[in-house]
């Protein structure tokens, strides 16, 4: 069959799995298929969910009466790899050993590149994944902590982080990769990056530093964190727990969500108001920090995530690192279209696919 034009684009969770069908950067038809919690119990390990989910997804291939030898591309979300550079991959046979062992742990994206070479093999047509979680383009002095054991690690939201810049490199009609920029991903974790050349190369690592988020409790004093881990009154479990889940806006209000903290400082709770710009104090800070890594040259400060929605939020952050340059605000964080995107740029012969072996 004639190829017509169609990128399939895919990224599991760990209950659902979500699709996108793009003709170039339109969205034709979308879905999040849901997977029951009594179906994933089935699986041992998240790698033998494979089959179901690419079934499923076939499935509803049809449905959109469309069939794998149709598409152009299918592009998968990165997962938790080795190490390695930003940009678009080639699903290879070393890529996908490191995704079914889990190399930096089991986690449902790593099934991305996995469901995505699985029906590409079905249609003869290339399987991509995106600057996955494992982007790692530090500067040698941002992997020094101070300690020797614990060198700093690069995990970071960089599929949304670099899709939003080189949106706005679009729009202010910058070179990608010849400008400088820091990025702010505010989500359930927030990433803050200082992007140079098209590279991040630095970043908070959201589980254990930097700013407090809607459920994690960013970066905390050492000392009194390894007394807290020493008092007999917490396990090892529930201190990871109180840093990754109950820790920020769950920890001091009780909630994740944004828009309940802004209907509580809307109703005068004093509390809500203080911890929501104790966060904007937070990011703003770190902002600042990156700038000193670029050493001052900022094309623009990023605003994006899901909590970039929230004007009170941003308005504060504003009122604090506009003096650094121009503020752009991309509130939400579109992966489906930024995975389209990357596989798009490769379909278009506008950059080479990289390889992993390479790579890493």
């Amino acid at each position: 069959m004639n190829k017509k034009g169609y990128i399939l684009a895919i990224n599991p969770g760990s209950t659902s799995t979500k699709l996108a069908l793009f003709k170039e950067q339109e969205v034709v038809a979308q879905a999040n298929l849901s997977h029951s919690s009594e179906e994933i119990k089935k699986f041992e390990k998240i790698y033998d969910q494979k089959d179901m989910r690419t079934e499923v997804i076939l499935q509803w291939l049809k449905e959109q009466k469309l069939e794998p030898n149709e598409l152009d591309a299918v592009v998968g979300r990165g997962g938790l790899l080795r190490p390695m550079p930003g940009g678009t991959y080639s699903v290879t046979q070393k890529m996908l050993e490191d995704l079914k062992t889990g190399y930096q742990g089991e986690h449902a994206s790593n099934l991305g590149g996995i469901i995505a070479h699985e029906i590409a093999l079905k249609a003869d047509i290339p399987a991509y994944i995106v600057d996955p979680v494992a982007v790692d383009e530090f500067e040698p002095e941002a992997r020094i902590s101070g300690l020797p054991e614990l060198p700093r690690r690069s995990l970071v939201h960089a599929l949304n982080i670099k899709a939003v810049t080189r949106r706005v490199c679009s729009k202010r009609e910058l070179e990608f990769d010849k400008s400088s920029f820091v990025v702010a991903h505010l989500g359930g974790g927030i990433s803050i990056a200082p992007m140079r050349n098209g590279r991040i190369i630095d970043v908070n690592n959201a589980n254990e530093e930097g700013p407090f988020s809607p459920e994690r409790s960013g970066g905390l004093p050492a000392g009194d964190m390894v007394k807290l881990a020493y008092s007999g009154k917490h396990s090892y479990k529930e201190l990871k727990k109180k840093m990754v889940g109950q820790g920020g806006l769950v920890g001091y209000l009780g909630t994740n969500d944004g828009r309940e903290v802004d209907s509580r400082i809307d109703a005068g709770d004093e509390k809500a108001e203080l911890i929501l710009k104790a966060m904007a104090y937070q990011i703003s800070k770190e902002i600042g920090a990156m700038a000193a890594v670029l050493s001052g040259k900022v094309d623009a400060v990023i605003l994006t995530g899901g909590l970039a929605h929230n004007k009170r939020l941003t308005t504060w952050i504003l009122e604090q690192v506009s003096f650094i340059a121009p503020v752009e605000i991309v509130p939400g964080e579109d992966e489906m279209l930024a995975l389209a995107e990357g596989a798009l740029r490769v379909v278009k012969g506008e950059e080479a696919p990289k390889i992993y072996e390479l790579e890493v």
